[in-house]
């Protein structure tokens, strides 16, 4: 484990891979945000139930999981080095008053976290290459900023690379589950980990976004779990 990352598990070749950005809302002590600690348990700091689901799958053989282990609001990994968002100044209505950084800061933070979280992900990735990456977010079943309920439980994000997409959601569906189709956001535009990761390396992926209600207890994290080690080696089966 570093400060940007935590590896769970033993990465096989041709195994599974569970690789989730958002998994901690940990602020290390020398960085002030500036907000309402409370605001470290909602969604705009940590994809809630995801470390659970990771931790759990990992116990399986042949499953190992890559997970962030910093708050998205410390720096978000899943976004474009130079993108704003990496360091984000607000989120769904909040302020982040202490990632107004100048240029020396905003170097630093990238510095410490952003590129030793990568790199290490692409050398995990080389050494041991997967059969699968398993892209694994979670979404609020509401924005702050919207009263649009979002009714999916589970969503498949992708951006150019659909192979798993198309054998995952059949799968997905014959469990009972409402599934988005590049829904409740396209993996067009938010998919950047993948991106560089999975898409640019010709590795099979699928991104998955759970929704919070569905992940919020120990109880649903093993659901979850078992669920999507199921789908995610009958994908890997299907798709080499």
């Amino acid at each position: 484990m570093t400060g940007a990352f935590r590896l769970l598990g033993t990465p096989r070749f041709g195994g599974i891979m569970v690789v989730s950005d958002h998994a901690s809302n940990r602020v290390p002590d020398d960085i002030d945000l500036g907000i309402d600690r409370a605001l470290l348990d909602q969604h705009i700091a940590v994809d809630i139930g995801v470390a659970g689901i990771a931790e759990r799958m990992v116990e399986r053989p042949g499953i190992a999981a890559f997970l962030g282990n910093v708050s998205r609001l410390v720096c978000d990994f899943n976004r474009e080095e130079h993108a704003p968002a990496v360091i984000p100044i607000a989120s769904d209505g909040h302020a982040i008053p202490g990632n107004a950084l100048d240029h020396a800061g905003h170097e630093a933070r990238l510095a410490r976290f952003f590129r030793p979280y990568h790199a290490a992900l692409a050398d995990t990735l080389d050494a041991a290459p997967a059969a699968l990456i398993l892209s694994l977010h979670s979404f609020t079943p509401r924005l702050a900023t919207s009263d649009e309920p979002r009714p999916w439980q589970i969503g498949v994000l992708y951006n150019e690379d659909d192979r798993a997409a198309r054998i995952a959601i059949p799968l997905l569906e014959a469990e009972g589950l409402i599934v988005g189709d590049q829904e409740p956001y396209s993996g067009r535009l938010l998919n950047a980990t993948m991106n560089r990761h999975a898409e640019a390396e010709g590795r099979p992926y699928l991104g998955v976004e759970v929704r919070q209600d569905q992940v919020g207890t120990a109880e649903g994290q093993a659901r979850w779990a078992d669920l999507l080690a199921r789908v995610a080696n009958q994908v890997a089966l299907e798709i080499s």
